[in-house]
Formats: structure tokens, C-alpha cells, sequence
């Protein structure tokens, strides 16, 4: 690896601030970088103009040296994931549908980037419309794992994950519903941080107010480095009226070291036996407590009380009933339905067909939940399970229909793990647990309690500063 994309997001920021090096210098290196890996795993797509960008990394040099810095992404390469739009950029959502349509407006969270000082130099790859923890579609074609490029790089932001991973980008932006952020982390051996609901405006949307699953976060190689970007992401902004005006988003840039001594952990595990999960992959994240106790935690087993199965039908109808509502125009379109995948016309219908009382029922057993886990928070100040029920699966499949003898009944249960801190609206960050037999990375949730997103990654930190797993690079480097 060349000096500049060797250094982490902080000290790159530092560096370019100082100018110690120049943007110019930093997007050659970057982009020498996404011509080096991009066609071995397809992470970046929509690649922008390449004398364009440089001319604008010259705009960003220039700013300095009359003194003016945007701000922290001040001529970072940034490539914004395709499902939210970008002014000026394709927005497909993996979808042929949209292929080609350039949208007109910056989501909120890409206005912040811009400002900051970012250049976007294209779109990470996403499965279409997000669904689905495999990054593929008809657009773009598959994205491929950062450690071993015959397997899944997660999803849907698996191609954020990937262009981290590999030092295509110093960090990413991607968006969580269920696991997004977290199984390509686990997948690709990085951060990923599903905030708390509010934490980061979700907007332009035509929901403001329903909008509760979907969040935004930022992806990363260190804790450190998720902070520097989620600083930038979050705070209230009036077009996203769920968004919070209590937080102080400089805080996730510098508030970081916290005495984590005598600090409680309750280790979920698979929900006593609730989770298929295949062999060896349990063991490695149980391994991996070992280093929250050598932070001076306590870990102790967490037993939760619940319907588990009522948990999952509940998901089923409110994932279905949410989706439905934002894509049905598209179903009873006979063109444009042609184009939809079978998993979205799965939950178009599915939804279509939930009455008023189906969702008040899973809106109600989804306040069982919340109220269930946090009673657990008056015992243990975090929760930890693991990311993934699989290690990273053989990238030509679609997902996996079976884990060990079991079978996976939908699309998408191979990620149950991941609904529980979707389900509470808890904040979740997905970090390095180690490598199984087969070499193939491992991640951990670490679980806070509500809107404690600053204090999950105080604890991610430190877990990490213990274990050290965030520091083994791919073999690709």
C-alpha cells in the first residue's frame, strides 16, 4: 500500500489539514487504489470523470491554501451508497428500474458529507432496493468479499464495506435495516455502526414520521475513524423531524477514551438455541469475550424471556407493511413489476395483504420487545451476540437456504440475529470477532441501550484496543 491510504481517517484528515499532503495527492492515491482491487471485487460503481475529480481535489487544495477548510472531509474520496439519492449522480437502488436516472438532491446525510468537504467519486453497490444481506443485482453484477473474492461481501452495504476493507476509500457511508451495516462488517472484518433511530437524519424520504427502521452510519476501519464520520452525519435538521436535537455530533469525534472498567456485559449467544448458526461460527464470537473481560468488563450470560417466533412475524409484517406502502406504485405497474426481483414482489405482496389489525399486532409485540431487553439493561450495561449466523457464503448463490440441517424459510432468515436491536431501536455496532477455521472473518454485536450511541462506541473501542482483530488485513493488501 502507498503512505496515503495507509493512514486511517483521522490521521488523513490531520494530514491534509496540515497539508502534509495535498487533495490532489490524496485522490491520485485513492483512485490508483480503486483501479488496483475495484475489478477483482466490483465495490465502486457510477465511477465519476477522472479529470473531474482531480480538478476538484485541485478546488479542495486551493481552499487551504487561502485558509478555508470545508471541515473533517475536507478532499476525501467518498462514495455515497446506491440507494439514497445524490444530486448530479445515478441513483439506481440496484434496481433496472432506475437505471440511469440521475437524481436532482442530495439526501440529507450526503448534503453534510459534501459540505464537510468530501468528493464523491462514484456509488458503492448495493443489492436492489437494499433487500436481502447479498450484495448483487442486474445493474452492477455482484461485489465480492474483500477477504476471499469467490465469497459474499455482505449486504446491503457490501460494497461500502469492501472499498473500506481494501483501502479504496478511508471510510463509507451505508444504511441499516436489517443488518446492512453490520453483516457486511462482520463479513469484510470492519466497524459498522447501525445508530440509534434519529441519530442521523433519514431524508429526503416520503415517510418522515413512519421512518423508524431504516437508519444511516457509517462504516470504518476503527472506532476512531466511524467517529470521525458519524460527527459529520449526525444532528437534528427540521426536514427530518424524528431527528434529535439533544446530541452533539463533535462529541463522536473526540469524547472516545471512557473508563470501561466493571462495565456489565450479557452475552445473548444464539438465544439459547433459538439461531441456526453454522459450525464454528459460534464459538469464534464466544472466543471473542475474552477480551471484553480483558478491558476489565464483567461478561455473564443474558437469558431473554420471549416469544421468539411471535418476534419474527412480527418483523415479517411490519418489514412487509413498510415496504409495500414505499414500492406498490412499482408492483401494479406490469413493466415495471417485471423488473422486481422475487424477494421485493415477495414482500410487496405480503404486505398488500396485512390488514390494520396485523400490524397494530406486530406494532404492540414490537413494545414487548423493546420493554423485554431494556429490563435486561437494568442488569447489564451493554448486550453482545453475534453479527452473522454464517461466515461468508459462496458469492454465486442468491443467500443461504439452509444453515447446517436447518432451512431457511424466507430470503432472508438466515439474518435473524440482526432484528433484535432492529426491533428495540437500539443502537448496534458490528465489530471484528476473529477468523473461523475456514479464515473467513466473524463479527459481534455490541448492543446499547436507547439512543446510547456514543457510549456503544466508547465500549467498541475499547473492546478493540483489547483484541486487536481490526488490524488483520485482508490478504488481497
Amino acid at each position: 500500500m502507498n503512505d496515503i491510504v495507509s493512514l486511517n481517517a483521522v490521521a488523513l484528515s490531520e494530514a491534509i489539514q496540515a497539508r502534509d499532503v495535498s487533495c490532489v495527492e490524496v485522490m491520485h492515491a485513492y483512485l490508483a487504489q480503486v483501479d488496483r482491487f475495484n475489478p477483482q471485487v466490483n465495490a465502486i460503481v457510477a465511477m465519476q470523470d477522472r479529470d473531474a475529480l482531480i480538478a476538484e481535489a485541485r478546488q479542495r487544495d486551493e481552499q487551504l491554501a487561502r485558509g478555508e477548510s470545508c471541515g473533517p472531509l475536507h478532499g476525501f474520496p467518498q462514495a455515497p451508497k446506491d440507494i439514497l439519492p445524490v444530486a448530479g449522480m445515478v441513483t439506481t437502488k440496484g434496481s433496472p428500474i432506475f437505471a440511469g436516472d440521475i437524481t436532482q438532491t442530495d439526501a440529507i446525510v450526503f448534503e453534510r458529507m459534501r459540505r464537510a468537504g468530501a468528493v464523491f467519486i462514484g456509488r458503492t453497490n448495493s443489492p436492489e432496493f437494499g433487500l436481502g444481506g447479498h450484495t448483487y443485482n442486474p445493474v452492477y453484477g455482484t461485489t465480492r468479499n474483500a477477504f476471499d473474492p469467490s465469497r459474499s461481501a455482505g449486504g446491503s452495504s457490501g460494497g461500502a464495506a469492501v472499498a473500506v476493507a481494501l483501502r479504496m476509500l478511508p471510510f463509507a457511508d451505508g444504511s441499516d435495516m436489517m443488518g446492512s451495516l453490520r453483516t457486511p462488517a462482520a463479513f469484510n472484518n470492519v466497524f459498522g455502526f447501525r445508530t440509534s433511530p434519529g441519530c442521523v437524519p433519514y431524508a429526503p424520504s416520503d415517510d418522515v414520521f413512519f421512518q423508524q427502521f431504516s437508519v444511516v452510519g457509517p462504516i470504518a476501519r476503527t472506532v476512531e475513524d466511524l467517529g470521525l464520520l458519524l460527527s459529520t452525519q449526525a444532528g437534528f435538521d427540521a426536514r427530518a423531524p424524528l431527528s434529535r436535537r439533544s446530541d452533539r455530533p463533535a462529541d463522536f469525534a473526540h469524547a472516545f477514551d471512557h473508563d470501561m472498567r466493571g462495565t456489565r456485559i450479557g452475552w445473548l449467544g444464539d438465544l439459547g438455541g433459538h439461531l441456526a448458526m453454522e459450525a464454528g461460527l459460534l464459538e469464534t464470537c464466544a472466543s471473542a469475550l475474552r477480551h471484553f473481560e480483558a478491558a476489565d468488563c464483567v461478561v455473564e450470560p443474558a437469558e431473554v424471556n420471549f416469544d421468539f417466533d411471535r418476534l419474527w412475524q412480527a418483523w415479517l409484517n411490519l418489514r412487509s407493511f413498510s415496504f409495500a406502502g414505499n414500492n406498490a406504485p412499482l408492483y401494479r405497474d406490469d413493466a415495471k413489476r417485471a423488473k422486481l426481483k422475487p424477494e421485493a414482489v415477495w414482500e410487496i405482496e405480503r404486505g398488500l395483504r396485512l390488514s390494520g389489525e396485523d400490524v397494530s399486532r406486530a406494532a404492540r409485540d414490537r413494545s414487548s420487545w423493546y420493554q423485554t431487553l431494556n429490563a435486561l439493561f437494568t442488569r447489564f450495561d451493554f448486550l453482545v451476540m453475534p453479527a452473522t449466523q454464517v461466515f461468508p457464503f459462496d458469492a454465486t448463490l442468491d443467500w443461504p437456504h439452509a444453515i447446517g440441517d436447518r432451512e431457511m424459510d424466507t430470503y432472508h432468515r438466515w439474518m435473524e440475529v440482526v432484528i433484535a436491536a432492529t426491533m428495540a431501536s437500539l443502537p448496534a455496532l458490528c465489530a471484528p470477532a476473529g477468523f473461523g477455521a475456514n479464515g473467513l472473518p466473524a463479527g459481534v454485536q455490541i448492543i446499547g441501550p436507547a439512543q446510547m450511541d456514543l457510549a456503544v462506541l466508547q465500549m467498541g473501542l475499547a473492546y478493540d484496543r483489547a483484541s486487536g482483530y481490526s488490524r488483520t488485513h485482508s490478504p488481497l493488501l
